[in-house]
């Protein structure tokens, strides 16, 4: 494993992206909507029982050469890859996600990129919320992308949060400082994601992919797409029809049946 490299043009042809390779902020900004468009947020080999491994070679087999998805630290894992083969300052950072209401533990892996002494957080890999464009590292700026709102704030306790407008109100995401992390930090908060029994990760069925004008989601057997403004909310069937959704919804094809899901709690 520790020979392992990370091969740009499979990246690349993974995602979609057929432009022109660059140093600067907006080739950035292309890879992190493409990947999001290409590569869904899911825990499925969690609902089948399988072990979820962080290390780049398994990261890069499982949603690259293996077209599946993941979530945060496999995402993020494999963005911040993709960042520093193309020659970007990049490094990872650990977060405590808020949605809640109660702060969790450091769970939620994210992405700091240095361009031209400016700062920003990349994210690829927070669901539904993933913010879709880089947040700069400077609070009370708010970001804007169809629609979408999002602003960093300083906060005493945990050093940055980042909250996104929604009816008309500010709600935390999550919160993150700037210490390093290493492998096996990430090691630590994905095992605990991955294999607790009550970690959300454990006790649900979770997908969601960036759709041109929106976002497809799934909870356990609630479908959402916002699109354009609108919400359509669909109940999902048991049994085979439900792998169906995953692979036309969200490009999600299990070598596994239906059955071999854990069930919904």
């Amino acid at each position: 494993m520790d020979d392992f490299l990370f091969n740009k043009e499979e990246y690349l042809n993974r995602i979609g992206f057929t432009g022109e390779v660059s140093k600067d902020i907006s080739f950035i900004k292309a890879i992190q909507h493409a990947q999001q468009l290409s590569i869904p947020f899911e825990n499925f080999d969690i609902c089948l029982g399988r072990e979820i491994k962080t290390d780049p070679a398994s990261v890069f087999e499982k949603c690259v050469r293996h077209q599946r998805g993941g979530y945060c630290f496999e995402l993020n894992g494999l963005f911040l890859q993709a960042l520093q083969s193309f020659g970007f300052q990049a490094r990872a950072l650990l977060g405590r996600v808020h949605v809640s209401g109660k702060p969790t533990g450091r769970s939620h892996q994210v992405s700091l990129v240095t361009t031209d002494e400016n700062y920003w957080i990349l994210d690829t890999g927070f669901g539904a919320e993933t913010p879709p464009v880089p947040i700069p590292l400077v609070c009370d700026q708010s970001v804007l992308f169809e629609g979408e709102k999002y602003q960093l704030m300083e906060d005493a306790h945990y050093g940055y949060m980042l909250r996104k407008m929604q009816e008309m109100k500010w709600k935390n995401l999550y919160s993150f400082d700037l210490n390093y992390v290493c492998q096996a930090d990430i090691a630590y908060g994905n095992y605990y994601t991955s294999t607790n029994p009550h970690s959300f990760f454990v006790n649900g069925r979770i997908a969601a992919l960036r759709v041109k004008g929106g976002v497809v989601s799934l909870y356990n057997n609630t479908l959402k797409k916002k699109i354009a403004g609108s919400e359509e909310i669909i109940t999902l069937d048991e049994g085979p029809s439900y792998m169906e959704i995953l692979e036309k919804e969200f490009g999600i094809f299990l070598d596994a049946k239906y059955t071999d899901l854990k069930p919904v709690g």
